[in-house]
C-alpha cells in the first residue's frame, strides 16, 4: 500500500512535467515555424493571414531575392570571422582576469572586482566612446569588432563565481612543480571549467551575430559590413521601393515576393547559423567535472 502511494504521486508528477514541458517547447517553437512558413509562402497569399506551421502556397522568391545580392556573401564572411574571432577572445581574456581575480592570495582581487563592477552600471556614454575608438584608430576595420569586447564584467563575474568553486590543492600543486599562472590557467582552469566557457561563448557569440549598431556607427566606409547590415539595407530598400509606383522592377521579377514574406525570410537567414552553434555546445553545460580530482 505504501509502495503505491508513492508511486502513484511520483508518476502523476512525472505526467504533469513531461506535458508541462511539451507546452513550453510548442510555445518556444511555434513563432520560429510560423516564420519558416510565412518565408517559404507566396507573399500575396501571405498577405491574406491565416499562416501558421505549414506554408499554403510555396514559393522560394524571398530566398532567391536574398541569395542574388553579391554583397550578402561577403558581409556573412565577415560576421562569422566576427564570431569566431570575438568570441575566442572574449572567452581567453575575460576568464584569465577571472582567474586572476579568483587567486586566493592576490591581494587586489576584491579590488579590481569592484572596479569592473562599477562600470555595468557607469560609462561615458555614445559620444566620447565614439571618440575614444577614433583616437584609437579603430573605426573602419575589422578591429572595432572585437577588441571593445576583450572585457566584459558581467561575464567575468559569472566565470570567477565557477572558478573560485575549484580545489585551490590543485593550483597550489602545480605552483610547487614550478608551473606559472599562465600555465595554471591553460593547463587546469580552462579544461576543468569547460561549462561555463560554452555559457560564456553561447552569449557572447549571439551577441556578436546580432550585432549591427556599431557595425553602422564605427564603419562609415562600407567595407566591413556585416550579414544583419546588408539584410537590413536590403528589407528597408524593398519596403521603400514597393511604396514607390514607379520603382516597379523588382517586384516584376519577384511577383510572389512581399516585405512580410521577406521579413520572415531575412529572420529565418539570421537566426539558423546561430541556432545550429547550441547542439554542439550544449553537452558541455553539466557539472562535477572536478569531482574526483582531488584524491582524498
Amino acid at each position: 500500500m505504501n509502495e503505491r502511494s508513492t508511486t502513484i504521486p511520483q508518476r502523476l508528477f512525472d505526467i504533469v512535467n513531461v506535458v508541462v514541458l511539451l507546452l513550453f517547447g510548442i510555445i518556444m517553437a511555434y513563432p520560429f515555424l510560423n516564420l519558416l512558413a510565412l518565408s517559404l509562402n507566396d507573399g500575396a497569399d501571405a498577405a491574406r493571414g491565416g499562416i501558421y506551421i505549414f506554408p499554403r502556397e510555396f514559393s522560394l522568391d524571398a530566398y532567391k531575392l536574398l541569395l542574388q545580392n553579391d554583397k550578402l556573401l561577403e558581409g556573412f564572411g565577415w560576421s562569422v570571422l566576427r564570431v569566431a574571432v570575438g568570441t575566442v577572445t572574449c572567452l581567453f581574456v575575460t576568464g584569465l582576469l577571472a582567474y586572476i581575480v579568483s587567486i586566493r592570495h592576490f591581494s587586489g582581487r576584491k579590488f579590481m572586482r569592484v572596479l569592473f563592477l562599477v562600470t555595468m552600471y557607469f560609462n561615458g556614454g555614445l559620444i566620447p566612446i565614439y571618440l575614444l575608438m577614433v583616437n584609437l584608430k579603430l573605426t573602419d576595420s575589422f578591429n572595432v569588432y572585437w577588441i571593445p569586447t576583450l572585457i566584459s564584467a558581467y561575464y567575468m563575474l559569472l566565470m570567477s563565481s565557477y572558478i573560485s568553486e575549484l580545489p585551490d590543492a590543485l593550483f597550489e600543486s602545480a605552483r610547487i612543480d614550478g608551473a606559472s599562472e599562465m600555465k595554471i590557467y591553460l593547463s587546469l582552469v580552462i579544461p576543468m571549467s569547460l561549462p561555463v566557457f560554452a555559457a560564456v561563448s553561447i552569449y557572447s557569440a549571439v551577441g556578436h551575430w546580432n550585432a549591427w549598431f556599431d557595425v553602422v556607427l564605427y564603419n562609415s566606409s562600407g567595407h566591413f559590413d556585416t550579414l544583419q547590415v546588408y539584410l537590413r539595407r536590403l528589407l528597408l530598400e524593398v519596403e521603400a521601393s514597393q511604396q514607390i509606383m514607379d520603382q516597379q522592377l523588382l517586384f516584376q521579377k519577384f511577383k510572389s515576393m512581399t516585405p512580410l514574406t521577406l521579413r520572415a525570410a531575412t529572420t529565418i537567414f539570421v537566426t539558423v547559423p546561430i541556432l545550429l552553434v547550441y547542439p554542439f555546445l550544449q553537452k558541455y553545460f553539466i557539472g562535477g567535472l572536478t569531482i574526483g580530482s582531488v584524491k582524498g
